[in-house]
């Protein structure tokens, strides 16, 4: 269970959380949207202790996340951007990441499934941004962690390595994890989502499923809803 209470953060005095309440109760997908600035990447840093709260609670099944880091081992988290050493080769980059975190299980799966094999060799500057986005996907997923804490997974992917991401996500679903992602990719969430959180300056505007949201707003599809959700706050914001 993930539990955020009364969460808030600010940059040089510019709110970027406001007061944010989150309750992830049981295993699933979780898909975390809103436009760009609205909190969603400091949240998941938030969450993995990169950034501290100016006040408010988060807790990882039932322990606080803000004085103890051993939650951290149930965590896989996959940045943005991945920020690698330009200079490594992509079997050096997955073994220091081992070597840091630990055994990683599913390595040699997550390679394949990637398809990184004749990628190995060459150095992360060398490769593409969805050749380097796939090695961060690898190095998030060679561990097999309870809790999956994803932030634009599916930037700069091609459409196959897409449509297998997407198949294995689901999998990971059904094995019971706990998969928070915050995206764009609207396709993404429709298939995939149990349950969506829509952050709009630093507050949730909707919490439930993908079709309340879209019987809500009277549409045919989510991307349709999320436009009128911020049509709305726009006007509200104007008055």
């Amino acid at each position: 269970m993930i539990e955020v209470k009364n969460l808030y953060k600010s940059y040089r005095h510019k709110p970027v959380l406001n007061g944010i309440d989150m309750f992830v109760r049981e295993p699933g997908v979780y898909a975390i949207l809103g436009p760009n600035g609205t909190g969603k990447t400091t949240l998941l840093k938030i969450w993995m202790g990169l950034v501290r709260p100016d006040r408010g609670e988060v807790s990882i099944q039932g322990k606080s996340v803000l004085n103890d880091n051993a939650y951290r081992n149930q965590i896989s988290y996959l940045p943005q951007i991945a920020r690698f050493p330009d200079n490594l080769r992509v079997k050096e980059l997955i073994r220091m990441t081992e070597y840091l975190r630990g055994n990683a299980t599913r390595k040699n799966e997550m390679i394949e499934l990637l398809g990184l094999t004749t990628y190995l060799s060459l150095s992360f500057r060398n490769l593409s941004g969805g050749t380097q986005q796939k090695v961060n996907l690898a190095t998030c997923f060679m561990y097999d962690s309870p809790i999956v804490l994803l932030d634009e997974p599916t930037a700069g992917l091609d459409p196959v390595t897409l449509l297998r991401f997407k198949q294995f996500l689901q999998q990971e679903k059904e094995r019971g994890k706990y998969i928070i992602i915050t995206t764009h990719a609207m396709g993404l969430v429709e298939h995939l989502a149990d349950q969506i959180f829509f952050l709009l300056e630093g507050r949730i505007h909707f919490q439930g499923t993908v079709q309340q949201l879209i019987n809500q707003k009277n549409v045919n599809e989510l991307e349709e809803a999320i436009a009128l959700l911020l049509i709305h706050n726009q006007q509200t914001t104007e008055v």
